[in-house]
């Protein structure tokens, strides 16, 4: 995983310079959402569903995952399903998605949106208030933890809310008071393999003044009820859905049996 993600931020500084040749980061300023107003990623984590929904048409260990419905139709799905977010990967190299996606479906919802890339430079900050994202992931495996100060700074300055996904317990010190979520990816990234136990662990080492999500691997209702009750706020769940024909449909179908289950817990 490591040589992956190696490979991914390589590719990734030569498209940024490209991006920057074409497009010179003042240009932004003029965009239609540059001036909106970000909706709050954590508020709508914590008092909605809790299901961030992912939209991913592949990934560098499954090849493609989804081709049968558009990005509008998969997005605004999800919202019609009762999703808090969207979670939209713009990484076109390795996963198959765009900006694109992300921007052509901003006005036609109205729950917030989370830029999924691998964001190593000030300018894909700015690139992504022009896009319309509410707010931005960090992965802190790829970053220092003055790149996470300063790209959550500006992003912070922007109006956007920072997502910090950590792995290990080793990540924690990248942790800074500029984050407003922290994502707990629970699968190994040495064997692929997914530790609940592991990632509630981790969970309770983060102060609760974070919002917290679990990631990765989530394919239960069931899983879900237990992270929710060892801490987790949230849940954010992509190639579950995205694998089947009708990712909306598995989304509502997910969200209404949680329910049912924090129900009866009641």
């Amino acid at each position: 995983m490591k040589q992956i993600l190696d490979e991914i931020v390589e590719k990734k500084k030569l498209e940024i310079a490209q991006q920057k040749r074409v497009i010179p980061e003042r240009y932004f300023e003029q965009s239609r959402f540059f001036q909106r107003f970000p909706l709050s990623f954590a508020d709508h984590i914590k008092h909605g569903s809790g299901v961030v929904a992912e939209h991913k048409r592949k990934s560098p260990s499954k090849g493609t995952i989804h081709t049968v419905m558009s990005h509008q139709e998969v997005i605004s799905g999800y919202q019609h399903a009762g999703a808090s977010a969207v979670s939209v990967l713009t990484d076109e190299l390795f996963f198959g998605g765009s900006l694109f996606h992300l921007e052509s479906v901003r006005a036609q919802i109205n729950i917030p949106i989370l830029r999924k890339d691998f964001i190593i430079d000030p300018y894909q900050i700015a690139q992504s208030k022009a896009a319309g994202a509410d707010a931005v992931l960090l992965i802190a495996r790829i970053l220092s933890p003055q790149q996470i100060q300063e790209l959550a700074a500006l992003a912070q300055g922007h109006g956007m809310e920072v997502l910090l996904e950590l792995h290990d317990e080793s990540e924690l010190e990248k942790v800074n008071g500029l984050i407003d979520v922290i994502g707990v990816n629970n699968r190994n990234l040495q064997n692929f393999s997914v530790d609940l136990d592991q990632s509630i662990a981790l969970c309770k080492q983060i102060p609760d003044s974070y919002t917290k999500i679990a990631e990765s691997g989530i394919s239960a209702p069931e899983t879900a009820a237990k992270l929710k009750t060892a801490g987790f706020h949230g849940f954010l769940i992509g190639e579950f859905f995205m694998s089947e024909k009708n990712p909306p449909g598995k989304c509502l179908s997910f969200i209404n049996k949680y329910n049912h289950l924090k129900n009866s817990e009641t």
